[in-house]
């Protein structure tokens, strides 16, 4: 099997950057699926495990064939030009890193759990959170907190963003430079995106971050996000210092 993560770490290893308070999932069925490197925490109304795993499996083998065919779609840290054939996973990574300027591969944890999230709602759940490493892709109907780990930050953990039922399928993406192997070229302790599109805010969430290094590194990540269209907002920690920007869910402090 081609790994996919010789570049990028497994999401198995990062550390869980957001996560949720367990008070908030109700009755929620919670499972794991697995494939290759992908291990994958879900919540969920509906028993779709066997139906989610192959979906995870089915997305996971289509990247990993067509990084094959192009391995720069992989290690490149600028976005691509990808063929006209390539599967529905690779035309979403290669949309938002150039709607970003990333590489692709800076997305390939929101859009696995977008995708993952998308079939479960086609598939009859009403209530669903996709938690792929810390990139969380959900549809609620009831309220769900989700806070914001922010390595040694005093920040950490302290703070988390409250999503309501008429946000609709909405994605919360994490970078860090603090936290766990993914690769940015910043020096937050986290940025966090809000967006629609979970494969959006995953792509965001590394541009911005790749801003925030050195003097007025925040400053810079707050202006690359106001840059972006299509996500609602960010918040950027590093140290003891945190800044907002946008139309976020409320930020509540634990």
């Amino acid at each position: 099997m081609y790994n996919l993560w010789s570049m990028y770490s497994s999401m198995s290893e990062k550390k869980s950057i957001s996560s949720r308070s367990s008070r908030d999932l109700g009755n929620l069925n919670e499972f794991k699926i697995e494939y290759g490197n992908s291990k994958i925490k879900v919540y969920c109304d509906k028993d779709l495990k066997n139906e989610a795993l192959l979906e995870l499996e089915k997305n996971y083998m289509l990247l990993e064939n067509y990084i094959i065919e192009d391995k720069f779609f992989l290690t490149s840290y600028s976005p691509l030009n990808i063929s006209k054939n390539a599967p529905r996973i690779v035309k979403i990574m290669a949309d938002v890193a150039e709607r970003v300027n990333v590489g692709p591969m800076a997305s390939v944890a929101g859009t696995i759990a977008e995708l993952i999230c998308e079939f479960m709602l086609k598939n009859g759940a009403n209530n669903v959170i996709v938690d792929n490493g810390g990139d969380i892709c959900l549809r609620v109907s009831n309220p769900v907190t989700v806070r914001i780990y922010a390595g040694n930050s005093r920040f950490s953990n302290r703070i988390a963003l409250k999503i309501m039922p008429e946000s609709g399928k909405i994605g919360v993406c994490t970078s860090s430079s603090s936290v766990g192997h993914s690769v940015n070229f910043g020096d937050a302790d986290a940025v966090t995106v809000v967006a629609k599109s979970c494969a959006l805010a995953d792509a965001s969430a590394t541009a911005i971050a790749n801003c925030v290094r050195g003097k007025n590194g925040i400053e810079r990540g707050i202006q690359k996000a106001k840059e972006i269209k299509g996500i609602d907002g960010t918040i950027i920690i590093r140290g003891d210092e945190m800044a907002c920007f946008g139309n976020l869910p409320e930020l509540v402090t634990k």
